[in-house]
């Protein structure tokens, strides 16, 4: 069986094609997976995504599966307890930054009702087509992120720099950002077509 064309930074592990294969790029819109998502790319700063993603199963062990009720509610023994934890990035400033993220994201729920209803705005509620032909084409950065990123620490978030944002954009959906020729881009293609036109009705 031919090995199918895919975005060459999947590389051959496993765990990374199948995420390339059925995650990133997909148009996703439920709040806590939204608020996973900004949370663990935060944590990706300065690491491969490769790690985090290798940890994320953990990470929703001992993060309460993200529920920002709960992590909103973390004090010093929890975060004690997380820095102990091996199967977790042990960095103090990127847990207590998960901790202070949870309490400004159930701020803006409180806001505007949803995440995904306050996050989607920045690309105006639909998915951006990006036809980069190589790799090294695709931006770390774009106007949408430099907003997402000014509005987001204005709110309390922390870890949310404009390329932790244009990473996050790429991961759930907001822009598809995979190659011309990559197997899954026509998929990713029909869902955001999808998506517009649920806005749409």
């Amino acid at each position: 069986m031919p090995i199918p064309n895919r975005c060459p930074w999947a590389g051959t592990d496993p765990v990374y094609v199948a995420y390339h294969d059925h995650e990133w790029g997909v148009p996703l819109h439920d709040d806590r997976r939204l608020f996973e998502a900004i949370v663990l790319d935060g944590a990706q700063a300065g690491l491969s995504w490769i790690t985090i993603l290798k940890k994320r199963a953990h990470y929703r062990r001992v993060f309460d599966d993200f529920d920002a009720h709960r992590m909103s509610r973390y004090g010093d023994a929890k975060i004690r307890q997380l820095m102990d934890d091996p199967g977790i990035v042990r960095n103090r400033r990127k847990i207590q930054a998960a901790v202070q993220n949870a309490r400004a994201y159930l701020n803006i729920v409180d806001q505007f009702d949803s995440f995904d209803r306050y996050i989607w705005q920045f690309v105006g509620g639909r998915p951006q087509q990006n036809a980069w032909r190589r790799m090294a084409d695709v931006p770390t950065e774009s106007a949408a992120s430099r907003a997402m990123s000014k509005d987001l620490k204005q709110r309390g978030f922390s870890f949310v720099g404009p390329t932790i944002c244009y990473a996050f954009m790429q991961a759930v959906g907001m822009v598809n950002d995979h190659l011309p020729g990559c197997h899954v881009r026509d998929a990713v293609d029909r869902a955001q077509r999808e998506h517009r036109e649920r806005m749409i009705r």
